[in-house]
């Protein structure tokens, strides 16, 4: 792979103080947020190069290809940059319909139900896949 640091486009990109960029992964079609997460330039450059989703894992601060574990892939159709120019959006296909490590579609699936005195976070969304049978650690398969 290329230095990521030669691509002139990445400058466009206004990276934040630690060298990341926030991403929205949207599927294509149902245009579904299925989940936020963060990128560097390599992580960028490698998306571009693989037609794949490649994220940048803060906590173990390494280049995490989306599926590398449970196969969920992300296909990258389009990447968009947001007016600011400090936004990443993926429009991606999802492999297998499960984005979340929880075996869900969307990280999303905590809808807020109520008022603001005695409302809570409602489960809006079912499991799909138990991450027992995705991941050998479901710890493991969280970004």
């Amino acid at each position: 792979m290329t230095s990521a640091a030669n691509f002139s486009w990445l400058k466009k990109v206004r990276w934040d103080e630690n060298g990341l960029v926030p991403v929205i992964a949207q599927e294509a079609g149902s245009n579904d947020v299925l989940m936020f997460a963060w990128m560097n330039r390599d992580a960028l450059a490698r998306t571009v190069e693989l037609g794949e989703a490649v994220y940048w894992s803060r906590s173990r601060k390494k280049l995490w290809h989306k599926g590398e574990e449970s196969g969920h892939i992300q296909k990258v159709l389009e990447i968009r940059l947001d007016c600011d120019e400090d936004v990443i959006l993926l429009k991606i296909e999802q492999a297998g319909a499960i984005a979340c490590h929880t075996g869900r579609h969307s990280c999303f699936y905590q809808k807020f139900e109520g008022d603001a005195r005695s409302g809570d976070w409602q489960v809006v969304e079912p499991v799909l896949q138990d991450p027992e049978t995705i991941y050998t650690n479901p710890k493991k398969g969280t970004p």
